[in-house]
């Protein structure tokens, strides 16, 4: 927690340039978190705007939770005068961000090589599904191809079912944020070198490290083999209780990370029957005879409603939390008391709920919040200032 006696520092990027040639939600997640923490992102989208304005139905929300703080300027990369205004705007920028597919920039005549031979200090960023070489180099990426490349697709859902995508588009995000530690890991490098350079994430190098608990079981001592899906237990299946079992009026999510954690439960549970098998005080024994645990925990749960349950699991701080739906999570107090979540009237979408920048530096003020823009609002304004 920060000092309220000491003065707030200015945002930390401030007076960086970023010139932001991303898309959906990969990299406009990476350059919003950079416009929130004070940097000047200038986002140049195609004539009529990058894919995610031209969505139909619910793509307000998400482009306009992405590009607050930024200015936007309509090019077309395809002509000269184009490529030949961001080369210029390169030479002014400390960071470029851009989630082409591999080659696209070269051939449009603005490579790394071309954009760094006229500004040494610049810091290219690149985001892709596979990277910018490799046998999958030129493959189309979206998320839902990184869920199914990299496993992720293959390890959610239940064994006796297909294979499941994540309900949330968890590998555009986890690259985002990715892209925003390199680019603040070269920036910090740049201090010492005075040279920027290449970044590069990989959406699929970036996924893998979701799965460590599945590799874990596949690569146990004395070889465990894949698992596969295991529903809402413990990818490596290895411990117990982990999942979620039924309340009166929904579901609540139980784990217990370790023993005291189950010595817990069951006292808070009043369940001494299971106590009494003394056995089960081992998270070993409670794994092999996982079906066992579940059956008899949910039979508990159920008498509880939702509110109830986790009531009485936070009184014994037992790692829990109820399955909510969207609405109840818009509408969170924790989220809103802490300014995570905030409604806002948009100029040009009404009323949102608009998500801040997880990330908090307690020493350093935020930039003022502004909201995405229209279109092209700032193009000629920077075509002036070159």
């Amino acid at each position: 927690m920060s000092d309220p006696t000491t003065p707030r520092r200015r945002p930390p990027l401030e007076g960086i340039r970023v010139i932001d040639l991303t898309q959906v939600y990969n990299g406009p997640y990476a350059t919003y978190m950079m416009a929130r923490n004070g940097a000047e992102v200038i986002k140049i989208e195609p004539p009529g705007g990058e894919h995610l304005r031209k969505r139909a139905g619910g793509s307000a929300l998400p482009f306009a939770m992405l590009n607050g703080n930024k200015r936007s300027m309509v090019l077309d990369l395809k002509t000269p005068e184009a490529v030949a205004a961001v080369i210029k705007l390169a030479e002014t920028a400390d960071v470029i961000v851009e989630n082409f597919t591999p080659g696209v920039m070269a051939r449009l005549g603005l490579g790394c090589d071309v954009l760094r031979a006229r500004n040494p200090r610049l810091i290219y960023a690149c985001s892709s599904g596979y990277g910018i070489d490799g046998p999958y180099r030129d493959y189309p990426a979206m998320d839902l191809s990184i869920q199914a490349m990299s496993g992720i697709m293959a390890n959610t859902g239940f064994p006796d079912g297909p294979p499941v995508k994540s309900g949330s588009t968890a590998c555009d995000f986890i690259a985002g944020t990715h892209v925003y530690a390199a680019v603040m890991t070269a920036l910090f490098e740049r201090e010492r070198s005075g040279l920027g350079q290449m970044v590069e994430i990989a959406m699929l190098e970036a996924a893998y490290f979701t799965l460590t608990s599945n590799l874990g079981a596949m690569f146990r001592e004395g070889g465990g083999g894949e698992i596969g899906r295991t529903g809402n237990r413990h990818g490596g299946m290895s411990i117990s209780p982990y999942n979620v079992y039924p309340a009166a009026d929904g579901f609540v999510a139980i784990l217990c990370s370790n023993d005291k954690h189950f010595a817990s439960l069951l006292r808070a549970l009043e369940m001494d029957g299971l106590a009494a098998e003394t056995r089960f005080a081992l998270n070993k024994n409670r794994v092999a005879e996982m079906d066992h645990i579940d059956a008899t925990i949910g039979a508990r749960t159920a008498h509880f409603t939702k509110a109830e349950l986790f009531a009485r699991l936070m009184r014994h701080h037992i790692p829990s939390a109820p399955v909510r739906t969207l609405s109840e999570v818009v509408d969170d107090a924790h989220l809103h008391a802490r300014g995570a979540l905030r409604w806002l009237d948009h100029p040009e979408h009404g009323r949102l709920v608009i998500a801040e920048s997880p990330l908090r530096l307690h020493g350093n003020e935020r930039a003022v919040y502004r909201e995405s823009v229209p279109l092209g609002q700032d193009t000629q304004a920077i075509l002036d200032s070159l």
